[in-house]
């Protein structure tokens, strides 16, 4: 059940490369003008929790890696998060808010858990931490305890590093007002999750 859509380390790499532009690896302490542009980033963005990704997902355990196609639809508490393999088109579709979580896709039905991250951990094996993740992929700080946070040159953060998990930010969509990221990189060894994210889309 955990071999889900093995992918090889070459065609995982084109995959992302593919999405977006790299973007040079500058990483500046936060200053006073750059921590108080962070702070503004997060109060204007506190209350966005009406919004839609689609993207690629790839997530790895140092011995095996899986990718799809994504769609996350995030309603307040609740959430849709769908991958669709790209060779078997397995579809694999998370649902759930805050009394528990459901997984659609699997050998022998659905299963439900109390929460989604231990869910998709027993199940198919994705250490993926959604909770943090939801605020990571803003671009945000999470509420989940102290975070160290560098920037790069265009004053936009570059890496984030909290509860044991390290997040880089490759690349911006800078046309957007505010910016948003296109390329988030989160590791906590020997796990790995790499969103390449192709387009945004928010509730009014």
């Amino acid at each position: 059940m955990h071999r889900v859509v093995r992918t090889s380390l070459v065609s995982l790499a084109l995959l992302l490369s593919a999405c977006a532009t790299t973007r040079a690896p500058v990483r500046q302490p936060g200053d006073a003008a750059t921590l108080g542009r962070q702070a503004q980033r997060e109060r204007d963005l506190a209350d966005t929790d009406h919004w839609t990704l689609q993207g690629k997902l790839s997530v790895s355990d140092g011995k095996d890696s899986n990718s799809g196609t994504l769609t996350w639809r995030q309603d307040g508490d609740r959430y849709e998060f769908t991958v669709r393999g790209p060779i078997t088109g397995r579809t694999f579709r998370l649902t759930g808010g805050p009394d528990g979580a459901d997984l659609e896709g699997l050998d022998g039905g659905t299963r439900h858990g109390t929460d989604a991250e231990s869910l998709m951990a027993a199940t198919v094996g994705w250490q993926i931490p959604l909770r943090e993740l939801k605020r990571w992929a803003l671009g945000l700080r999470a509420d989940t305890g102290a975070a160290d946070i560098a920037f790069g040159g265009d004053g936009l953060p570059s890496r984030l590093v909290q509860d044991g998990w390290t997040v880089d930010y490759k690349a911006w969509d800078t046309t957007r007002q505010p910016a948003m990221p296109l390329r988030v990189f989160a590791e906590k060894a020997p796990y790995k999750v790499r969103l390449a994210i192709e387009d945004w889309s928010f509730a009014k």
